[in-house]
């Protein structure tokens, strides 16, 4: 089991309540899982890009997208504006 930091932004941050905090996952599915436990971060996450480590996560399943001892998963949410 991975330990982390997960950091949320823009909309993420408002509905999680935090800029950020520390994590236990295997994949992102299983820390998307966790955080989505709270509602209102469970809406924006539907919509939300992932990093890790500042690589995006693409399109790819979260449960084949390993995390790493130490890393940092930011959430983004669609961003306003072109």
């Amino acid at each position: 089991m991975a330990t982390g930091t997960v950091r949320y932004w823009a909309a993420a941050k408002e509905a999680a309540g935090i800029a950020e905090e520390p994590f236990e996952a295997e994949t992102l599915r299983d820390l998307l899982v966790d955080i989505a436990r709270n509602p209102e971060i469970e809406r924006v996450l539907r919509r939300s890009s992932f990093l890790i480590d500042g690589h995006p996560a693409g399109t790819r399943d979260p449960g084949t997208v390993s995390l790493p001892q130490g890393a940092v998963v930011e959430v983004l949410p669609p961003f306003a504006g072109g």
